[in-house]
């Protein structure tokens, strides 16, 4: 599956994004301003400007709709999320050259909010894979103790685990700790 440079760094944040929720009794990644700022920062997003509460809640709005479609079952729901999620941020395409990148398109209107440019520009990311017919690849790791979100753009679609040295890796070494005790008995 071809997915360009733009598409896939939107993915990419969209992840991170849903992966900023609490997961179990864990923290939010996005407890406060200044842990939106450090996101904002580290994925950088370009276009923003000062944050506060106002952003911090409207961005937890969009990290809620984008685990939905995570979530999703069937690609008629993916499809009504999406279309919802980027009507609400009134996307408006537009070429840009900035920060030494190359032409590209974002999809969020000039002076847009954190949250409309991140559910723009992630909304038309998750909307090519499914134009593609590639929804499933929208995946929760499979680990018991995670469930962390990625996009499994593996060339066979087999992809288990949002991270195949961690959460693949500790389950396989318990499976086989499991067989070796179950050989010595």
């Amino acid at each position: 599956m071809l997915i360009n440079h733009d598409t896939r760094y939107a993915l990419d944040v969209v992840v991170e994004l849903v992966n900023t929720a609490p997961q179990g009794e864990g923290h939010d990644g996005l407890g406060d301003v200044a842990a939106l700022r450090r996101f904002v920062e580290q994925s950088d997003i370009s276009d923003v400007g000062t944050l506060g509460e106002r952003d911090l809640a409207a961005v937890h709005g969009v990290r809620d709709q984008f685990a939905r479609v995570f979530a999703a079952t069937d690609t008629k729901s993916t499809v009504d999320l999406l279309n919802r999620m980027v009507a609400a941020a009134g996307t408006t395409p537009r070429l840009t050259d900035h920060d030494g990148y190359d032409w590209h398109v974002h999809y969020f209107a000039p002076g847009a909010s954190v949250a409309d440019h991140l559910a723009a520009d992630g909304g038309m990311a998750l909307a090519f894979l499914v134009v593609a017919g590639e929804r499933e690849r929208l995946r929760r790791c499979e680990a018991p103790d995670c469930g962390r979100a990625f996009v499994d753009l593996s060339r066979n679609r087999s992809r288990r685990y949002c991270d195949s040295r961690t959460c693949g890796n500790r389950l396989h070494v318990a499976a086989y700790r499991a067989r070796r005790r179950e050989a010595a008995e």
